[in-house]
């Protein structure tokens, strides 16, 4: 039964499709098909979010927000329960973190001056940028402080310097509000794609919800009454 099983799972059956050879084998000749396309087919067809970019920011600003909130985290926890080693690997996320938001703002200033905007937006834009800045440079300045005082900061400094970090984070949420708010209500760099009456819609309506509800009981016994 173990190798009806296995068999089942490699080959695949007419109920569920192909199986793990199928699955090798289409994947395979995918590949062979790239090696015959030109770089920009293959960036498409391997990557088609970050081919549709207009700009790399997007994309790189996911990790400054990432490597910045772990490190936050991970400090204020490590400075409760006395693990200086947590702190240490918490240091290295500040770094990280530091050095991402470096090219995140570079290249979010390079975005700024390609995509179309109006004058309703540019004055949100503006209040990103400040905000990104702000975020580098706090970013660095705790950084500095950390290897200044060889990773491990005590007593009341650290005090300032976790509050510090808290303000870190808040400037970034706030920042990070204000990007979303380009992107999904004034669609900023967004080449928006008409809705055809055949496309997919996630929501319910109540004529759905309703459907599977069953017939109320009294409306059976009037049913029965009159057969």
């Amino acid at each position: 039964m173990m190798n009806n099983f296995l068999s089942f799972q490699i080959h695949g059956n007419a109920d569920h499709g192909g199986g793990i050879v199928e699955s090798v084998s289409s994947l395979l000749a995918f590949f062979e098909n790239l090696t015959t396309q030109g770089p920009g087919y293959i960036l498409s067809s391997l990557l088609p979010g970050i081919a549709g970019m207009d700009n790399i920011h997007p994309l790189l600003v996911h990790f400054p927000i990432a490597f910045l909130s772990v490190f936050f985290v991970l400090d204020v926890i490590a400075t409760l329960a006395k693990k200086p080693q947590w702190r240490a690997v918490a240091g290295w996320f500040l770094y990280a973190g530091s050095i991402a938001a470096v090219f995140t703002v570079i290249a979010g200033f390079m975005a700024a001056d390609s995509v179309v905007h109006g004058e309703n937006v540019h004055e949100i834009m503006e209040s990103h940028e400040h905000f990104g800045l702000s975020v580098l440079s706090l970013s660095i300045a705790l950084s500095a402080w950390r290897i200044k005082s060889g990773g491990l900061i005590q007593g009341g400094a650290n005090s300032l310097f976790l509050l510090l970090a808290a303000m870190l984070c808040v400037l970034m949420v706030l920042g990070a509000d204000l990007g979303g708010l380009m992107v999904y209500q004034y669609g900023v760099a967004v080449k928006a794609v008409p809705v055809t009456e055949g496309g997919h819609d996630h929501e319910h309506s109540d004529e759905h919800h309703h459907a599977d509800v069953p017939e109320p009981e009294h409306e059976h016994e009037h049913n029965h009454s009159h057969q």
